[in-house]
């Protein structure tokens, strides 16, 4: 695809600063409030410029999560191209920079998506459905967060604390809201597993998920949402990439020799659902087990160890997908000396 010109858009709450590049030169840089009516009118401004289409347009943005909403949809609506891109990508790609603003943001978010048109990776939309799936995930993260807010200091002040009159009267003061916060909980566990079910796609890949030993509904959902149902990544080696468990080399020359490690540039909540699934299938009886056990025996560091098991799990989980069958165990031979 070629492309006559580059938007760069700097997002925030409030407002969209656009600058519109062709020929890796700044045409116009307009500053307009985050709303369809104020697209309009940076586009109605766009238009002026000879061949200007939605065609032949590329517009680039940072993933700024709802506050990419207004303009995601009036994009999608007139079948745009876009590039969504983390902005630690755009930042380190374009070397050393003095000065920050809006202004030069958006024409250094431009200026990326021109010298790197030929890697360009569009953005494809979710499905609606999945749109739901991950408010409600985010919900039910925000509600554990609250949850754990009250009811940790509570527990913790039976083991440390002497006033068990005023650690009972918190325990009353507090009751109903964790009462209030655990149905919530519940309610949202409950959509979350009947948008599911009631979906056929999902559905089948639900399943394909958890039939791998500790990988639970939770973790299931996540990868389903932050995969975008194995259109965006599928391939286990990148998706271990973006969920910082893929170890990378740490040398130079003769006088770097460290020890291979992972990226803290990955996604936090993902690494901590896969430790989790890690930390789960080492407790029971099969292969990974040994395979820990063995590790351990060898003298191996033992978070190395669990990271390996968690590399595992996403081999095991996009083997799966990819030959669309739930996981078979394999089969534990006794041998009998006669």
């Amino acid at each position: 695809m070629v492309y006559n010109y580059f938007i760069g858009i700097d997002i925030s709450k409030d407002t969209l600063e656009f600058g519109l590049l062709k020929e890796n030169k700044i045409l116009l840089s307009k500053n307009v409030p985050n709303s369809i009516k104020g697209i309009q009118t940076f586009i109605k401004e766009a238009k002026v410029y000879p061949g200007f289409s939605f065609s032949n347009v590329l517009f680039c943005m940072e993933h700024t999560g709802i506050y990419n909403n207004h303009l995601l949809k009036f994009l999608v609506e007139k079948q745009c191209y876009i590039w969504l891109e983390r902005g630690a990508q755009i930042k380190y790609s374009l070397g050393i920079q003095r000065g920050k603003n809006d202004k030069i943001d958006a024409e250094r978010i431009a200026i990326y998506a021109y010298k790197n048109r030929e890697s360009v990776k569009l953005w494809t939309p979710p499905r609606k459905i999945i749109q739901q799936l991950k408010s409600l995930t985010s919900l039910r993260s925000r509600l554990l967060k609250c949850l754990s807010q009250l009811s940790v200091p509570l527990k913790e002040s039976k083991l440390f604390c002497h006033g068990k009159d005023q650690i009972k009267l918190e325990e009353t003061l507090c009751k109903s809201s964790i009462s209030s916060l655990k149905k919530d909980l519940d309610r949202v566990n409950k959509q979350i597993h009947e948008i599911i079910m009631q979906d056929p796609e999902l559905n089948r890949l639900f399943s394909i998920i958890t039939s791998i030993d500790g990988v639970g509904a939770v973790t299931a959902a996540e990868i389903i949402i932050t995969t975008n149902e194995f259109k965006n990544i599928n391939e286990a080696k990148k998706y271990a990439c973006y969920s910082g468990v893929a170890p990378f080399d740490h040398t130079s020359g003769s006088s770097i020799r460290g020890k291979s490690r992972v990226s803290h540039m990955a996604n936090k909540t993902i690494k901590q659902l896969l430790h989790l699934c890690a930390m789960t299938v080492i407790q029971k009886p099969g292969e990974l087990q040994e395979y820990y056990l063995r590790k351990v025996k060898e003298g191996k560091n033992k978070m190395l160890i669990l990271n390996a098991v968690r590399n595992k799990l996403i081999l095991r989980i996009f083997s799966c997908i990819r030959d669309n069958r739930t996981y078979q165990k394999k089969p534990r031979l006794n041998l009998v000396e006669s």
